[in-house]
């Protein structure tokens, strides 16, 4: 899952960020609010977690900003106000959840984990029940037909982002986004139609396809008559 943390305390984002990524989140940070909202608008996140008091645009204006463009991206309100007025103020801002500084770690990342449950809907299982794709993200393997499918770390990070978004196009972009993550170079284009061909021979027989949609990109869905 990809997570924007903006919080302007150095100490605070450095820790939370080691923590976040030790718990399987992809980390981007923002420094300020302006930062906050410029990387919201150019990158695809699946949940944010701002703090109010941010220097330059605070909290509750990026807040504002996104949920113009971003009506169901799961967000987290950290603040160190503890003022009824302020809470009521952020989720009527349209937060999704607060925490209050000093928070534990632990419970930040039950709330957050709460807010991805309740805001993704959960992948529906294929049928048959045969023809299932499972994967393990902690061993980055995956089960097709109750098969290993043998694959490269580019693959592995493609098909775990179309299984996300499935019945969704993901774009080019997303993708290249997905990969540089890993730290690996992007690529390009004709790079993804290799890996996504590859990709559409590893799956076949298992229910599922990969479509092309042409000048936006691929998505993953169940395979017709199925």
């Amino acid at each position: 899952m990809k997570l924007l943390l903006a919080e302007d305390d150095a100490i605070l984002s450095d820790a939370l960020t080691a923590q976040l990524q030790g718990a399987g989140y992809e980390v981007e940070h923002a420094p300020n609010g302006a930062v906050a909202d410029y990387l919201l608008h150019k990158q695809a996140f699946d949940i944010a977690v701002l703090d109010i008091g941010l220097p330059m645009l605070d909290g509750l204006a990026v807040l504002q900003h996104v949920r113009q463009t971003q009506p169901a991206l799961p967000v987290l309100l950290l603040t160190a106000r503890d003022a009824l007025d302020d809470r009521v103020a952020g989720l009527q801002a349209g937060a999704d959840d607060y925490v209050t500084k000093p928070f534990d770690l632990p419970e930040l990342l039950a709330r957050l984990q709460a807010l991805l449950r309740r805001t993704q809907p959960a992948l529906a299982p294929l049928t048959p029940p045969s023809r299932q794709l499972v994967l393990d993200a902690e061993r980055r393997c995956a089960l097709l037909c109750g098969e290993a499918l043998e694959l490269s770390g580019r693959e592995w990070e493609l098909l775990q982002l179309l299984l996300q978004q499935r019945g969704k196009v993901v774009t080019k972009e997303r993708i290249f986004q997905a990969w540089a993550s890993e730290g690996g170079e992007p690529g390009s284009g004709n790079t993804i139609e290799v890996y996504i061909h590859r990709l559409r021979r590893k799956l076949e027989g298992g229910g599922l396809v990969i479509r092309t949609v042409r000048g936006l990109g691929y998505l993953l869905e169940e395979e017709e008559g199925l």
